[in-house]
């Protein structure tokens, strides 16, 4: 089972980065039939082959998630479009 772990700094308010957070996770939802949802300032989330968490903090967010079998063999992939979506949504 292969892991990711992101820290991402960001400079916005915590309303603000809570619905950046909340828009990307509607859009993953529709996408990838993904559930998730809020316990305090994380939200979790998951489906077939992955489980995971976006953590909001004061300045930083912090992606983990824990990768299934099937998708281990695509962690460089999926690691790499977290990073990029969480540019475009905290830069």
């Amino acid at each position: 089972m292969a892991s990711i772990d992101i820290l991402h700094p960001h400079s916005k308010s915590p309303k603000q980065a809570r619905k950046a957070v909340e828009d990307v996770a509607k859009k993953l939802s529709e996408r990838f039939d993904m559930e998730y949802g809020w316990d305090g300032d994380t939200l979790n989330f998951s489906r077939s082959g992955v489980d995971g968490k976006i953590a909001l903090l004061a300045d930083t967010l912090r992606v983990t998630a824990n990768l299934g079998f099937l998708l281990s063999a695509m962690k460089g992939p999926i690691e790499a479009e977290i990073r990029r979506v969480l540019s475009d949504k905290f830069d």
